[in-house]
């Protein structure tokens, strides 16, 4: 296949409001292939209002060949207190298996980059599965580096409302905070 990176087909741009259901496709089909454990519970009008509601909690992108949807990268902003700079956590980069290994996968990253440096920030950094061998292949051919000093840590369901009824305050128990 031609390297579709110097192909004039390919072109990243940023999410609109009428890609929601795409990506939610995207992201059933990355949790998918990735066997990811769990089930996906979002749909698409949680991605939109993800994106594009009043208060957005990330940004993407996708990439298109001809027009059609074969790829996105969806990101979200950071902060490092110990470089004292914003940084860009993606959270998901997909490419459909029939496009991969043509460059898209490294023009969303590459993207992602750029707009690092355009924002000032000090990183870009993800996480990938330990079992996802293919893309820890094509991440470290991208020179990106594993870090062992961290841990990655969660909080959720029934024990992240455990911990929050610890805070005291009604809304954090599941009470109405207009009590």
């Amino acid at each position: 296949m031609s390297n579709l990176v110097a192909d004039t087909r390919l072109l990243i741009r940023p999410a609109q409001p009428g890609d929601a259901e795409v990506l939610h496709r995207f992201i059933v089909e990355l949790t998918e292939a990735e066997g990811f454990p769990g089930e996906v519970t979002a749909q698409p009008a949680d991605v939109a209002r993800a994106l594009f509601g009043a208060h957005p909690a990330a940004e993407a992108v996708v990439a298109t060949v001809a027009g059609e949807p074969v790829g996105f990268a969806l990101y979200y902003p950071t902060y490092s207190t110990v470089a004292g700079r914003p940084g860009i956590h993606l959270d998901d980069l997909y490419v459909r298996p029939e496009q991969r290994g043509n460059g898209v996968g490294r023009a969303l990253l590459a993207h992602l980059a750029a707009l690092a440096v355009a924002r000032g920030c000090a990183r870009l950094e993800w996480w990938v599965l330990r079992t996802n061998d293919p893309a820890l292949r094509f991440y470290r051919r991208l020179h990106a580096r594993t870090l062992d000093e961290l841990d990655v840590l969660r909080l959720d369901g029934e024990r992240l409302h455990a911990l929050a009824a610890d805070a005291g305050h009604p809304s954090a128990a599941g009470g109405d905070a207009a009590q």
